[in-house]
């Protein structure tokens, strides 16, 4: 359960993970230890230099953002504000850690030069596009239907995370694009006050959120939102198993984001482990398969076709028609191909049915994820004593 605290308190103790900080930002991000934070997730005010109350076509009047915290004297002096949280927000995060930050054309550009004249590295910048944006009642300009954000490392070299597979899951098998389509925050999600007044005028939806932190995060890592509001980052952070550090000084704010959190389930462990890259993946080589019995020196394999078939050595190997070198290797044999991924290409006969010999793979590598040493005659048994039916030579 998270809670909140003053930035003196918080500097009393180490990092102070699940909690909420009570204060000016820039105070209390030099509380923070450095080198502490493995993403920050930053929604600063935007400046918007409105000019007069906006109404609608009806002449309802239209509830933007006036409030005292967006107001800036100068263009000078937001620039100053921009540049201190963000230093702040450099020496706290990890070599390995990103920034991201959200703005309009109000604001967006100056702080993005502001972050390269600290040394930040832009990796990225995203379009939010909003799926129903509020339309320009004066009639004298474009609607607008987006935000920016911008995503980038601590510097130019800097390994970072970057969860490619899973993003591409989450977008149905597709690389993620750079032009994101997201409804605003409404509904039930939309945090009211008593009133039936919006809680904060700037809510952003948990939909977004999800997928930067499914983006650039790990389960366990630390979350810094140095403008929390009302904790749409903490939430989405606590229901995806990461821990999450939140800074804000307005007390009504702080109050609607305790009892939100309070409120989040985590998910399991199971259920937020990230789709994987081919490189992240145990190595697995051919040669295991063969000495844990799995397959068997002798037996035959088959492209999915039976147009060729190449016999199993005891050394991992395969020979065919008098050639001989890796699953690889004779798989591009006898294609007449530069390549081959013989994982895919090659298949064992099981219950009358070709199957790959990746499946086999896929057991051993279970196995050794696990962390468990089963007796080579227990290794997936099933999968064995299918193996083992395959036509010998």
């Amino acid at each position: 359960m998270s809670q909140a605290v003053s930035a003196a308190k918080a500097a009393q103790g180490g990092l102070p993970l699940d909690t909420i900080i009570a204060g000016d930002c820039v105070a209390a991000l030099k509380t923070l230890p450095a080198a502490s934070v493995d993403l920050v997730f930053a929604d600063p005010p935007y400046n918007l230099q409105l000019q007069g109350e906006l109404h609608r076509p009806d002449q309802s009047r239209v509830a933007g953002v006036d409030d005292a915290w967006d107001k800036f004297s100068s263009f000078a002096s937001y620039d100053a504000f921009s540049k201190a949280w963000l230093a702040e927000c450099r020496r706290v995060l990890k070599p390995t850690g990103t920034l991201w930050v959200i703005g309009s054309y109000h604001n967006i550009f100056r702080v993005g030069a502001t972050l390269q004249d600290l040394g930040f590295w832009i990796l990225n910048d995203i379009v939010w596009r909003k799926a129903n944006p509020m339309p320009n009642f004066r009639g004298t300009r474009f609607t607008n239907a987006h935000e920016t954000l911008i995503w980038a490392s601590v510097d130019a070299k800097a390994s970072y995370t970057f969860n490619y597979e899973a993003l591409k899951t989450l977008n149905e098998g597709l690389q993620m694009r750079s032009d994101w389509l997201i409804p605003l925050c409404t509904g039930s999600e939309r945090l009211k006050g008593e009133d039936g007044a919006k809680a904060h005028p700037t809510q952003k939806p948990e939909g977004l959120l999800h997928r930067v932190l499914v983006a650039a995060s790990k389960p366990g890592d630390v979350v810094l939102d140095p403008f929390f509001g009302t904790g749409t980052t903490g939430a989405v952070a606590k229901r995806l198993g990461r821990r999450f550090i939140g800074i804000e000084r307005d007390a009504g704010y702080i109050r609607h984001a305790r009892d939100r959190l309070r409120a989040v389930v985590p998910a399991a462990a199971e259920d937020i482990a990230l789709t994987r890259t081919k490189r992240e993946e145990v190595r697995v080589p051919f040669g295991q398969v063969v000495e844990r019995g799995l397959l068997e020196p002798g037996m035959k394999l088959y492209d999915p076709g039976r147009r060729w078939a190449a016999r199993v050595r005891a050394d991992g190997s395969l020979s065919v028609d008098g050639a001989t070198g890796s699953i690889h290797q004779i798989g591009a044999h006898v294609q007449g191909l530069p390549a081959c991924n013989g994982w895919t290409f090659w298949h064992f006969t099981a219950d009358g049915k070709l199957k790959p010999i990746d499946l086999l793979r896929q057991q051993i590598r279970a196995e050794m994820e696990a962390g468990a040493a089963v007796p080579t005659a227990a290794v997936a048994p099933a999968v064995k004593r299918a193996a083992l039916r395959a036509v010998r030579v």
